[in-house]
């Protein structure tokens, strides 16, 4: 496992432990699952799991989008492969995702739930 796929993995890890005080109850009443309270014991962990989170997608950017030590011609097997490509936009993807999660509780009052 490469150091960007593991710091993106991290950051999303991190991101639903971070919000699963908030998502974890409405996940849990969705499926019809009562007592799902025991996520609210996540709670005071939450700042330190969003500063984690965060600080691995920080991480997981720089990896990504640092500048490469050789140099590239336009059109040559090294400029950007598939995989890389891909990469990246699971990187945008897990971005987007923990801060959707982050963010749930603002938005939270406004769900028809």
């Amino acid at each position: 496992m490469s150091a960007e796929r593991a710091a993106a993995a991290g950051s999303v890890v991190s991101g639903i432990l971070a919000s699963a005080c908030c998502i974890g109850p409405l996940v849990f009443a969705v499926l019809g699952i009562s007592g799902a309270a025991f996520a609210h014991k996540l709670e005071p962990l939450r700042p330190y799991l969003l500063v984690l989170t965060y600080g691995l997608l920080g991480g997981a950017f720089y990896l990504t989008y640092r500048p490469q030590a050789t140099a590239c011609e336009p059109g040559s097997f090294c400029e950007m492969p598939r995989t890389n490509r891909v990469g990246r936009a699971m990187l945008w993807v897990a971005t987007v995702t923990v801060l959707l999660a982050t963010t749930f509780p603002w938005y939270a009052e406004y769900l028809p739930f």
